[in-house]
């Protein structure tokens, strides 16, 4: 599936071999902007309230340079059983060659088991723009100036 006005970058993945049987990630929707992972656990894993686990995806990528992976929790989850990430988003940077795994905690008030080729997260792909750190003795003035922590529309 792919709409061809959206830009295209390649993403090599390699499927580990405990991944063989699951799918690769994939875009649910035409206009989805984030490919489904699927979890490659090997047994079921519950997860208790408040517990956090590392859950494999089975995958490994290589995002060109100029891009990263934000790995990112599924709305769905969070909103049915409070299932997010430590992590939020996670990065994959250009020059990760590891597996990707995903800081799964249970933020609900059950158990929750994550099952083989459940969706688990979304990984967006996104150009990055590096910063060029330049020191200066003072900063322009703007009308916010330092306020912060709520500050902003008070009068």
């Amino acid at each position: 599936m792919r709409d061809n006005t959206w830009p295209v970058v390649d993403i090599l993945i390699e499927r580990l071999p405990e991944a063989q049987d699951l799918p690769l990630p994939s875009y649910a929707t035409e206009g989805s902007s984030g490919l489904d992972l699927l979890a490659a656990v090997e047994t079921d894993l519950t997860i208790k309230p408040g517990e956090r686990k590392l859950t494999p995806t089975g995958i490994r990528v290589a995002i060109p340079p100029g891009y990263e992976a934000q790995i990112r929790p599924r709305s769905g989850l969070a909103l049915k059983h409070g299932i997010s990430m430590v992590n939020t988003p996670g990065t994959i940077d250009s020059d990760y060659r590891g597996p990707v795994q995903i800081i799964v905690i249970n933020l609900g008030s059950e158990p929750y088991t994550i099952k083989r080729g459940d969706r688990i997260a979304q990984m967006v792909i996104c150009p990055v723009v590096k910063a060029r750190i330049v020191e200066r003795n003072d900063l322009p003035d703007t009308i916010r100036g330092d306020g912060g922590f709520g500050h902003t529309g008070l009068q």
